[in-house]
């Protein structure tokens, strides 16, 4: 392989912002004129995106934006797209650089490197099993596949014949899956014999049996054998048998040319009340929000043009979160992905919270993404990056999932000084529900530790007070005033839309806010999309997220966010993890219980009391200080690492476990039991 370049010459956006001066005649002396210009002329914009990737269709569209309303926008009528068509494109030019499409490890060190013609031919050989089984367009095919290549493969081979795509981890239990699969109906089912975690083998072939017997629609299972080489599951077939095939029929195929609004992809919402939520989104939105995302402002650029040679992108994320997806859409743009499949803390026995970055100098990675609890996690270990070769290469850092402490990033940062990398932040917020980012970086703007740097071109984002006004510089809900390419189709088997209007659009009345450039639409325009986080947007366009709005503290009239709080108790070295609620709520009266998990040997005594406090008091205002410390041995998450404020708050207040949380979808469930005994007590006393 040719030597791979530090970092880009030119930063994407600005070579998007050239392309603009050069081809449209626009030119903006700063990026809030030009995000202006996004969220306002809608059709312009969108359709510069189209014609600045040179996206494909053999029929032509009318208009970028056809209908502005939300939900049900229409978006590039009669244009047609296949998410798999724009991967192929890059491989013959990435082949001919030397270039792989996807290098992946597992925990046991079995490095694997995909080249691109072999990537296109595996992804043929099961598209056309797929097609000699029945699988028709708009077929539902499951998955249930760790971070490995075969997973990448699969999505690919489904999402060409038109098949849609729908994964959870191997780390979900039985009953969480088939909440989430139950729903869609697969014809197909892909699934893994066991994975590798933390240092242990777990078999999953009596989940996989489960899943069969629990589907009454399957026709077809594959066994993937990621475990065992010798793996058997009666009436399935071997996945790698069909990978290894090769034929005329394999070298001619091409994937189906589809509507633009063609179902791509089934995610799911957190379930943590009722079943999950199966959102859909289309082939020609995901696709166009994705090379938005990825390539102007994450910087990512393709592996073989000059001026990013050699990228080599990774997000660390399991495949039940829709960041995976976002990892493998790095393909689009022709950039190598490079995958790894295990627990990014090693051992959990004896935690080395080196292991995924020692995998990323290995590899040459430049854009290193993860969870922003995985930093924060490095900083609290005290994790020495100049001692890991290769990680010169690294030019970037990006976090989701979570609020980015001051402290983490003030720790990366000086980590990647002392190796000699001017390293830049990528911090990004968004969803699974629109599988994008509302928030996020910008390569030519100032960081400021705490802060996101912009709102995503095209992303109408907004911080609204309780009177449905736009707010600068104060805490707001977030809202996203005008339609997204990649906004959900629709909730699969959700009648007249019901759950999908009330999970996004029944905060505000329909018209509000809604005019592109501000102020109010006609109604039939509908509603303003309501995210449920809260944000504060600086006077000088950055952005700040204090998590749920929902789980927002308010204490004697301030309102704070629950980051706000864990960044200051959590910057403790003492102190693990932390979760906070306010039982404010139908007009009783605040209380405020802090719950903490101490280092090992550590007790929660008067001294830590008032240590905890005084952080809080000093950070924030001796308003949040909380009416109680608990501690507790784990703070309940979700299996994608968010914490469960909601569900214990619900418990706090009296509502019975089943009803407020399904543990299927929790990453410790067991931790619950102390809540809900501590939740006992204090109703009985109460």
């Amino acid at each position: 392989m040719r030597k791979m370049q530090q970092s880009p010459f030119i930063p994407q956006i600005r070579l998007y912002q050239n392309w603009l001066k050069e081809h449209r005649g626009l030119h903006f002396d700063s990026y809030d004129a030009l995000w202006r210009w996004s969220v306002t002329d809608l059709n312009a914009f969108w359709q510069s995106i189209w014609d600045y990737f040179d996206l494909q269709s053999p029929t032509p569209h009318s208009a970028a934006l056809v209908h502005n309303t939300m939900p049900n926008a229409q978006w590039f009528t009669g244009a047609q797209t296949n998410y798999v068509q724009q991967v192929f494109r890059h491989c013959d030019a990435a082949h001919s650089a030397g270039l792989a499409a996807i290098i992946s490890e597992n925990e046991k060190g079995q490095t694997q490197q995909l080249s691109w013609p072999e990537l296109k031919r595996q992804t043929a050989a099961l598209a056309l099993h797929l097609q000699a089984q029945g699988v028709q367009p708009g077929d539902r095919v499951a998955a249930y596949l760790p971070n490995i290549t075969q997973a990448a493969i699969a999505m690919l081979a489904c999402m060409s014949i038109g098949a849609v795509w729908s994964m959870c981890a191997p780390d979900m239990g039985t009953h969480a899956v088939l909440d989430r699969f139950q729903q869609i109906e697969p014809k197909v089912l892909i699934a893994c014999d066991g994975v590798t975690y933390g240092g242990k083998d777990h078999d999953r072939l009596q989940v996989v049996q489960a899943l069969r017997d629990g589907l009454p629609t399957l026709a077809h299972v594959i066994l993937c054998r990621n475990l065992h080489a010798d793996a058997t599951l009666p009436s399935s077939v071997n996945l790698d048998t069909i990978l290894a095939q090769s034929s005329d029929q394999m070298d001619s195929f091409e994937p189906l040319w589809l509507p633009f609004d063609h179902p791509l992809w089934i995610v799911y919402s957190s379930g943590t009340t009722g079943l999950p939520k199966p959102i859909v989104h289309g082939h020609g939105g995901t696709l166009v929000i994705a090379l938005a995302l990825k390539i102007l402002h994450n910087d990512i650029g393709c592996s073989y043009h000059p001026n990013s040679f050699g990228e080599r992108y990774h997000w660390y994320s399991s495949t039940g979160w829709v960041m995976w997806n976002a990892q493998i859409a790095g393909l689009l743009n022709g950039t190598t992905c490079v995958i790894y499949d295990g627990n990014p803390g090693g051992n959990k026995d004896k935690p080395d919270w080196s292991t995924l970055w020692r995998f990323a100098g290995k590899h040459g990675v430049t854009f290193f993404g993860a969870g922003a609890a995985f930093f924060a996690n490095c900083q609290k270990a005290s994790v020495d990056l100049q001692a890991i070769p290769g990680l010169k290469s690294v030019r970037a850092l990006g976090t989701t999932g979570s609020p980015l402490s001051e402290e983490a990033q003030r720790w990366g940062t000086e980590q990647f000084k002392q190796i000699g990398n001017d390293v830049w932040w990528c911090n990004i917020s968004g969803g699974t529900d629109f599988a994008g980012a509302f928030i996020g970086g910008n390569r030519e703007l100032p960081t400021r530790l705490g802060e996101m740097q912009c709102r995503m071109l095209g992303c109408a984002v907004e911080a609204w007070s309780e009177e449905g006004k736009p707010v600068i510089g104060e805490v707001g809900e977030l809202v996203c005033t005008q339609p997204l390419p990649s906004m959900p189709l629709y909730f699969w088997n959700d009648k007249n839309n019901a759950r999908y209007l009330a999970s996004y659009f029944e905060m505000y009345p329909a018209g509000l806010g809604r005019k592109p450039g501000g102020g109010d639409g006609s109604a039939d325009m509908g509603g303003v999309w309501r995210h449920g986080d809260w944000i504060k947007i600086t006077p000088e366009g950055a952005c700040v997220i204090y998590g749920r709005s929902d789980a927002t503290i308010n204490r004697h009239g301030l309102r704070m966010g629950t980051s706000e709080i864990y960044s200051a108790v959590e910057a403790l070295p003492e102190v693990l993890d932390s979760m906070v609620v306010d039982l404010e709520y139908l007009g009783r009266e605040s209380y405020m219980p802090l719950f903490v998990a101490l280092r090992e040997g550590l007790v929660l005594d008067s001294a830590m009391k008032d240590k905890l406090n005084n952080a809080i008091k000093t950070a924030l205002s001796p308003r949040f200080v909380p009416n109680e410390i608990f501690q507790v041995a784990e703070i309940p998450r979700t299996l994608t690492g968010k914490k469960q404020e909601l569900p214990v708050k619900k418990l706090l207040l009296g509502q019975p476990l089943e009803k407020v949380v399904n543990k299927d979808a929790m990453a410790n469930p067991a931790s619950l039991d102390w809540y809900v005994e501590f939740a006992k007590q204090r109703l009985q006393t109460s």
